[in-house]
C-alpha cells in the first residue's frame, strides 16, 4: 500500500507536515507569490530564515492567503549575528514581526558556530525560554554536526526537535542522520533534490541516470523520485521553487512508492561532502538582520 502519511510527530508531540516549502534564495519581491502558489498547491509548512531576507514576503502571503493561522506551520532561523541570549530573544521579536504572527511554530539556530560556541549555547537557551513561554511551539538547529549536538545536549535541557541538514542522493550524511535518530531528532533535508550543487556549478542528482531510470519506471520526475526516497526513509523535505508547475510537481509524491531495491540503488549514489563546511566564519558573510 502506498504511504500517504502527511505529517511527522516531533519529539514534543507537535506535528510537522512531511513536505515543506522552502524560500532559500527566493528574492524578497518574489517570495509572496511563490508562497501563495505553494499554499494553493496544498503546502502548509513554510521554511524561511532571518538570513534569507524574505520573512516579510512569507508573512504577506500568509495574510493574503485567507488560511487560518493554525493551518500553517511557520519555521524560521536565527542567524549568527543574533547569537547570544538576549540577542536571540530579540531575534524572535524581529522574526515574528516580519512574519506578522505572535507565535512561531518552529524556531531554529541557522548554524553551529564553533568559533563562539558559548554564544551558540546561550542562543539555544534563549530558544528554550521562548518555548517555555509559549512564543514558539518547537525549537531546533540546522547544520549541526554530531560533535556540536553532543555538546549542545550536555549543556542544555531540551533535545532539539529537528536538525535541518543537507541531504540528497549525493550527500547523505548517514552517521549524522543516525545520531539524530538515536536522540529523537527529526532530520529535515534542505536541498533535498541537490539543487545547491547546481548553484555552485556541481553535478546534480537531477540528471543522474539511475534516478532517471527509476523515475521513468514510475512515470514520475527525478525530483519526485528523490522526494519520495526521503519520505520513505523518514526525513522531512523542504524543496524550493518559484515556478508554479515545479511547486505543484514537488508536492505530488503520495501516489506511488519506491521498492526496497530502488531505495538501495539511490542509497548507493552517495558521494559525500556537504556544501556547507562546519568551520566557516559565518559572520564574515556580512549578513545583517534589520529590525522589522
Amino acid at each position: 500500500m502506498t504511504n500517504t502519511q502527511s505529517t511527522f510527530t516531533l519529539n514534543n508531540g507537535v506535528e510537522l507536515p512531511v513536505i515543506g516549502f522552502g524560500v532559500y534564495q527566493t528574492p524578497p519581491d518574489e517570495t509572496a507569490e511563490a508562497v501563495l502558489s505553494a499554499f494553493e498547491t496544498g503546502y502548509r509548512h513554510i521554511d524561511t530564515a532571518a538570513a534569507y531576507g524574505n520573512e516579510k514576503g512569507v508573512g504577506a502571503a500568509l495574510q493574503r492567503s485567507g488560511l487560518d493561522r493554525s493551518d500553517v506551520f511557520l519555521e524560521t532561523k536565527v542567524w549568527t549575528v543574533d547569537y547570544g541570549y538576549d540577542e536571540t530573544l530579540h531575534a524572535f521579536e524581529k522574526g515574528s514581526a516580519k512574519l506578522g504572527v505572535e507565535q512561531i511554530d518552529l524556531l531554529i539556530l541557522h548554524q553551529a558556530y564553533p568559533q563562539n560556541f558559548e554564544k551558540t549555547i546561550a542562543s539555544y537557551k534563549a530558544l528554550e525560554k521562548l518555548l517555555a513561554d509559549g512564543h514558539v511551539r518547537a525549537i531546533g538547529v540546522s547544520n549541526f554536526l554530531s560533535v556540536r549536538l553532543e555538546r549542545l545536549l550536555n549543556e542544555t535541557d531540551i533535545v532539539p526537535a529537528v536538525n535541518q541538514i543537507e541531504v540528497h542522493p549525493y550527500t547523505q550524511q548517514r552517521e549524522l542522520q543516525e545520531f539524530n535518530r538515536e536522540h529523537g531528532i527529526l532530520t529535515q533535508a534542505w536541498s533535498p533534490i541537490g539543487g545547491l550543487r547546481t548553484y555552485n556549478g556541481g553535478e546534480t542528482p537531477l540528471t543522474d541516470s539511475e534516478i532517471n531510470a527509476i523515475a521513468q519506471a514510475h512515470g514520475k520526475s527525478p525530483a519526485q523520485v528523490m522526494l519520495r526516497w526521503h519520505i520513505q526513509e523518514g526525513r522531512q523535505v523542504i524543496p524550493k521553487s518559484v515556478n508554479p508547475t515545479r511547486i505543484a510537481e514537488n508536492f505530488d509524491v503520495f501516489d506511488f512508492e519506491l521498492t526496497a531495491e530502488e531505495i538501495s540503488r539511490i542509497d548507493a549514489l552517495e558521494q559525500g561532502m556537504t556544501m556547507i563546511p562546519d568551520e566557516l566564519d559565518f559572520d564574515a558573510f556580512g549578513i545583517q538582520v534589520p529590525e522589522a
